[in-house]
């Protein structure tokens, strides 16, 4: 029985995606839900398993094709197997096969065929399919050194100028084209404050070891700030608030996005409901969510939403920076490196761990007072973490 591979559906903001890279060839078995091919989105890479066991005998949407939801990328025989689906005459020019390599180092028909035509022996090289099978790729590397014995210098000439030119991902795309559309259709100014780190990273030594016992993850700095900045929106609703068209949109909730960096570059799952989530349930959050990250496993509804966002530079040694709006939100949270200085108290100069605090925002509906209190109001709940457990 035959069988269509399809693309699954996609969200209502995501219309296509593109095609990654074949994980199976032509005449080769695929098990159920074996994952086929990566179809990379805008905001995610989703990956397309087999519907049934079977032998893959049509690939219709090759790599890189830009597809559509329930678009058909390939067929299966669900009742063929590996062997029957070969393409027997392909394998002809090839007898000679070693009975020893025949089972380790066995050819695919594509392989076989331009193997023959290029003189490579297929037994000397080692095969780097399923079971040692030699693939075609495998064929046209051995090739290479023959077809092409003058080989460039590896080493750059004197004077010159090289560039590489390569397209950039659907997500880096996307990702430019909203912080641009953010820019242009906000009014964003940011405004600056900073923070004495001291009273948490004594509070974070303190219990961090009975913490980690207690809740199997470990008790890092992000969380005292989701719950700092979820306090300070409580205060003032109009910064966890959206525009939509000429209304204001205020949200009886609080979905607060977390930048992460991955491999493919920057996404920025969300916390929902980050007020009725403790501060272990925040830390083991952030942890799922970056390791999903860089496995590539985001999904599409995991950074679909948010209300505010947090962005935290200082990860890479940055001292200050002025964060970009993540759309439809309205303000968005840059945190910074924690460096020792100067700072007077109580009329004497002491040294302390201060990290300045940046939050821009959308000037149309926040007005700099509420942006002002607002970032105030985040650096008094840090610098006195006893105001989030008596909510003042």
């Amino acid at each position: 029985m035959i069988i269509d591979v399809k693309v699954p559906m996609l969200s209502e903001s995501v219309s296509e995606g593109t095609l990654l890279e074949w994980k199976k060839k032509v005449g080769e078995a695929v098990a159920r839900d074996e994952i086929l091919i990566d179809i990379e989105t805008d905001k995610v890479v989703l990956e397309v398993p087999s519907p049934q066991a079977g032998v893959l005998v049509e690939i219709i949407a090759q790599n890189g094709e830009t597809v559509a939801a329930e678009q058909v990328l390939a067929r299966i025989d669900t009742a063929a197997t590996a062997s029957a689906s070969a393409e027997a005459p392909a394998v002809a020019p090839v007898p000679e096969a070693a009975p020893a390599a025949a089972q380790t180092n066995a050819a695919m028909p594509a392989a076989a065929k331009l193997a023959a035509e290029t003189g490579v022996d297929v037994n000397a090289l080692q095969g780097s399919g399923r079971d040692g099978r030699v693939l075609k790729e495998d064929v046209q590397n051995a090739a290479k050194p023959a077809a092409a014995p003058a080989a460039a210098p590896t080493t750059v000439p004197a004077g010159a100028r090289p560039e590489q030119r390569v397209p950039m991902s659907r997500l880096r795309a996307r990702v430019a084209e909203r912080l641009l559309a953010s820019q242009q259709e906000n009014a964003i100014l940011t405004t600056f404050n900073e923070v004495n780190m001291k009273p948490i990273m004594d509070l974070r030594a303190k219990y961090k070891e009975k913490f980690e016992k207690e809740h199997g993850t470990k008790l890092g700095f992000m969380s005292f700030f989701v719950k700092a900045a979820v306090a300070a929106l409580k205060k003032y609703p109009v910064v966890n608030a959206s525009v939509d068209g000429n209304d204001i949109v205020y949200h009886g909730y609080f979905d607060i996005g977390i930048a992460i960096g991955s491999p493919r570059g920057l996404v920025v799952p969300i916390l929902r409901d980050a007020d009725q989530m403790s501060i272990a349930d925040i830390e083991q959050a952030i942890v799922d969510y970056a390791k999903k990250a860089k496995d590539g496993k985001i999904a599409l509804e995991d950074l679909t939403g948010g209300t505010f966002s947090i962005t935290n530079g200082g990860t890479f040694g940055s001292m200050m920076s002025t964060p970009i709006i993540n759309p439809p939100q309205s303000a968005i949270l840059g945190m910074h490196a924690t460096k020792e200085r100067a700072v007077v108290e109580n009329g004497q100069v002491v040294v302390r761990p201060m990290m300045y605090l940046a939050l821009s925002y959308d000037h149309r509906i926040i007005d700099g007072r509420e942006a002002v209190l607002t970032l105030v109001a985040i650096k008094d709940a840090l610098e006195d973490p006893a105001r989030l457990l008596l909510d003042l």
